[in-house]
């Protein structure tokens, strides 16, 4: 059976992905680290869809746990693989870098760049044995264009665009696809303490995003019809940055 691994997959952009791919035939993996509760939910809506959903809980900032919660999946999986690599798990913690603390720097450092790759070379391994995969990174607006505030998350964020483009060419003689999507303002946890009403008259398209605009082109990624885009970075922003 081939599965999908989602990184941070419980909540957000990342449930929508978990759920989109699953519609697409896929088993899916939903990592989480805290919030057991909304992985719960995430896989009892895939399966009252006639889907398959597992759990796997492990901290994507930690490479030991990584490494031990993959290889205990792959062991209990002698006769699937994970095709689908989608990393997704990240936070924001906004600060002026005149005030920004160690602290500050280094858990944005970790969980959205260090995380991708920890994740992705324990992955990788099966990829390139069975020849194929699809690696899909979930960057931002902030990556691209930067803003204030948001040295830290941008830093991450652009760190993932340049990795993005360097492994795509490492892995292309192997049918491994590796690409980024960069969300503007999405509706989630990550936005909800974000001004809304004032940010979206910047937006052409006059609203924040939904999760599951953001899952569609993921899904459009994982397809064998995606076969010839690699290295490329997808903006999801209505507009605001082009």
């Amino acid at each position: 059976m081939n599965y999908a691994l989602i990184t941070g997959g419980s909540r957000g952009i990342g449930r929508a992905i978990s759920i989109e791919l699953s519609k697409m035939g896929f088993a899916v993996i939903i990592n989480f680290i805290s919030n057991e509760a909304a992985a719960h939910e995430t896989k009892q809506i895939i399966e009252n869809q006639g889907g398959n959903a597992e759990l796997l809980k492990f901290d994507v900032t930690d490479k030991i746990a990584v490494d031990k919660n993959i290889e205990t999946w792959i062991t209990n999986h002698p006769e699937d693989t994970i095709s689908i690599l989608v990393n997704n798990a990240g936070i924001r913690q906004d600060a002026l870098m005149i005030f920004m603390q160690d602290e500050q720097w280094e858990n944005v450092i970790n969980t959205n760049l260090n995380s991708f790759f920890y994740v992705t070379r324990r992955i990788l391994k099966s990829m390139i044995t069975k020849r194929f995969g699809r690696i899909i990174n979930i960057v931002s607006l902030s990556g691209i264009k930067g803003l204030p505030g948001q040295t830290n998350y941008s830093t991450a964020k652009a760190g993932i665009i340049g990795a993005t483009k360097a492994l795509a060419q490492e892995v292309a003689s192997r049918k491994i696809t590796v690409n980024a999507v960069a969300p503007g303002f999405i509706i989630s946890d990550m936005t909800k303490d974000l001004d809304e009403n004032s940010l979206k008259a910047m937006i052409p398209v006059g609203r924040f995003g939904k999760p599951e605009e953001v899952a569609t082109v993921v899904g459009f990624l994982a397809t064998e019809g995606a076969s010839y885009i690699t290295g490329e970075v997808i903006s999801v922003n209505g507009g605001l940055y082009t």
